[in-house]
């Protein structure tokens, strides 16, 4: 009986497994050979397999003890065989809601000989998260600046009769539905994380409290109307090397919040959206994710890695939410920026 079990488990989580993968070029699609971007794409879903493999290690925790604890509960009814297998099935969807968030933590907590060793134990994780999310946002960085500044480089070119306008819009044309094709690759990982993220957040506010709200509320600053005090271009992300979207005219009416860093984000008239210096619209960046949260010695050390776990899950969805409104709206046309 224990052996059928054993089988029945091992089946499941294999089901389970496989149902989660899929090719890279069933991601990606096929290489053209006309896309000079291509390199960036492959690099962005490669960073996106740490998410699958691991994506669901809560979830897997809770969702093993659950199907354990329903094949051992139809067996013990005295029931056989398949009902066996439906019995661990039940007990491993009920697993995995329950240890979809808690199980990471309840895991840790049960492996850690005390409290510092357990604040270690998913600082350590946490590091690790953040090197990856860190690496995640450097491949879409770079994806979405080489579909910019490609597209820029197109209406420059159109502009300045070396190509022609039907050229233009038809390259144009295959660099949008491109970077459709990116905002879906990078939809997919950015879910992934956040369902990572949960497993986190649950273990962030077990061991500090609080950490989240500090990091967030510094974020949630309505956006307001002002003027450009100077002109500036207006970037992709806050990051003065980032791909350009834009031009902010001095005077120019915006709405403006401030940013990570030394920036603010203006949202133009035209609907265009993006990053400037916060001097040229009168306000002060956010400046470190970390700024806002305290603490001494290993508690705070890992509350400045939770503050930072969580700013780079929130400024990766916000890039992909920007990409997703260039793609959709004036990134692509011909009279753009």
């Amino acid at each position: 009986m224990r052996s059928s079990l054993r089988r029945s488990v091992a089946s499941i989580t294999a089901l389970a497994m496989l149902a989660g993968c899929s090719t890279q070029v069933g991601r990606i699609g096929p290489d053209d050979g006309r896309d000079a971007c291509r390199a960036f794409v492959v690099q962005l879903d490669s960073t996106g397999d740490f998410y699958g493999e691991d994506i669901l290690r809560g979830a897997a925790i809770g969702a093993g003890t659950g199907a354990i604890a329903g094949g051992l509960l139809a067996a013990a009814t005295g029931r056989r065989g398949s009902d066996i297998l439906a019995g661990a099935a039940i007990g491993a969807v009920a697993g995995g809601v329950i240890g979809g968030t808690a199980g990471y933590i309840q895991a840790r907590q049960r492996q850690a000989a005390n409290q510092g060793a357990l604040v270690q134990a998913v600082g350590g994780d946490l590091a690790n998260e953040n090197r990856q999310l860190a690496a995640t946002q450097l491949a879409f960085n770079q994806l979405v600046d080489c579909r910019v500044n490609t597209a820029n480089r197109v209406r420059a070119d159109v502009r300045g009769g070396r190509m022609s306008r039907d050229q233009g819009l038809a390259l144009l044309s295959y660099q949008r539905d491109l970077m459709r094709r990116d905002v879906a690759l990078a939809r997919t990982i950015n879910e992934k994380i956040g369902t990572r993220g949960g497993e986190f957040d649950t273990a962030i506010e077990t061991l500090a409290p609080g950490t989240k709200g500090q990091v967030q509320a510094r974020r949630s600053a309505a956006p307001q109307p002002t003027s450009a005090r100077v002109s500036a271009p207006i970037r992709i992300r806050p990051d003065g090397g980032a791909a350009q979207v834009g031009q902010l005219a001095p005077n120019e009416r915006v709405t403006v919040r401030p940013a990570e860093g030394n920036f603010a984000q203006v949202e133009t008239a035209s609907g265009v959206v993006g990053y400037v210096p916060a001097s040229a619209v009168g306000v002060r960046g956010l400046g470190s994710p970390t700024a806002a949260v305290g603490g001494r010695g290993a508690d705070g050390e890992f509350r400045q890695l939770a503050a930072t776990n969580i700013a780079r899950r929130d400024n990766f969805s916000e890039s992909v939410q920007n990409a997703d409104r260039l793609a959709q709206g004036q990134g692509f046309e011909l009279a753009g920026a």
